[in-house]
């Protein structure tokens, strides 16, 4: 094959043959007229939605599971103490902030509607006074590496919650493979393992501030897990509007743009992050429009000074990462 490399051929052999039990018949798959059941990887030991520990809750669906799975690897991208809050794998509220409480409200604040259903995950042992919050809404699974016994306590007046306790972090720097069915096949890539690779250009006139730039890495991090087309606008290390799975990048910034109104949100003085290059100015005139002072973006496009011209006219600093995050 063109191109191939020896350490592809070792990492991708010629016949991949897999062996994995079967561990769990679930109650059906993405919708009930579908079966489903859960296998492992016995080669696996990743921390993770499907060797968690369930503490308590009903048995897990076939959407729990993914979910759960988008939401533990999101939250174990950040050292800090993250919350990450998904819904349909998409998180709808991600925050850094000295305890998980204050991270799940500043999450929670995002966007409340969707969290209603959703998958909260933590990086950090679950306690009491998160418990107390957590059982405010209805909400179907929360996983995190612990909990502390009072935590457990307080959330066993939700009895249906599903409580999963991982025993670690996954980490998400390892590098191994994931994989995909299509109609007659499998496909097989490197698990995208990486946010930054190098140092961050700024190619405006204006040089980002160290607060914007903060935002900005929390920002573009969480575009990693948003599906593409992702737009994240993030104020004061919390989300403060995500716009996810557009077929165009400017409708995914306005979509941004509208959950950040619904929620009675300021987008003056926050940073956008995009997953993509900007093939066009549009998406900087939007973040114009809306105050935001600050994107942090790939670049890469054939007409990526147009963007860059825009954001100089708006006084938006701007920089490129050189690393592009789709995710389909």
């Amino acid at each position: 094959m063109t191109g191939e490399s020896s350490e592809s051929r070792d990492e991708f052999p010629e016949e991949l043959i897999l062996n994995l039990p079967r561990t769990e018949l679930l109650r059906y798959g993405e919708n009930p007229h579908q079966k489903a059941a859960v296998y492992l990887d016995p080669k696996s030991n990743r921390p993770g939605a499907a060797l968690a520990r369930k503490i308590q809750g009903k048995g897990l669906s076939y959407n729990n599971l993914l979910d759960c799975d988008a939401a533990f690897e999101c939250v174990a991208e950040f050292a800090e103490n993250a919350v990450v809050i998904v819904k349909h794998t998409n998180p709808c509220g991600v925050a850094l902030a000295t305890t998980p409480k204050d991270a799940y409200q500043k999450a929670l604040m995002c966007d409340s509607v969707s969290a209603f259903g959703g998958i909260v995950a933590l990086n950090r042992t679950l306690d009491a006074d998160i418990a107390r919050e957590l059982v405010k809404i209805f909400l179907e699974v929360i996983i995190a590496p612990d909990a502390y016994e009072e935590a457990l306590k307080i959330l066993s007046e939700k009895p249906n919650m599903r409580i999963l306790l991982t025993g670690g972090m996954p980490d998400p720097k390892e590098s191994n493979i994931t994989m995909r069915s299509i109609a007659g096949g499998f496909l097989v890539q490197n698990r995208d393992n990486s946010i930054l690779e190098g140092e961050l250009k700024v190619v405006t006139k204006r040089v980002p501030t160290e607060p914007e730039m903060s935002d900005m890495k929390l920002a573009f991090a969480v575009s990693k897990h948003v599906k593409s087309n992702a737009i994240v606008y993030v104020k004061n290390n919390a989300t403060v509007g995500i716009g996810a799975g557009q077929m165009s990048r400017i409708y995914s910034a306005k979509l941004a743009a509208i959950k950040a109104t619904d929620a009675k949100i300021s987008l003056e003085g926050a940073v956008l992050a995009s997953d993509a290059f900007m093939p066009f100015p549009d998406v900087v005139e939007e973040a114009a429009r809306v105050g935001a002072t600050a994107i942090i973006q790939p670049g890469g496009s054939l007409k990526d000074k147009d963007s860059i011209e825009a954001a100089d006219a708006a006084g938006i600093a701007m920089v490129f990462t050189g690393i592009r995050h789709f995710r389909h």
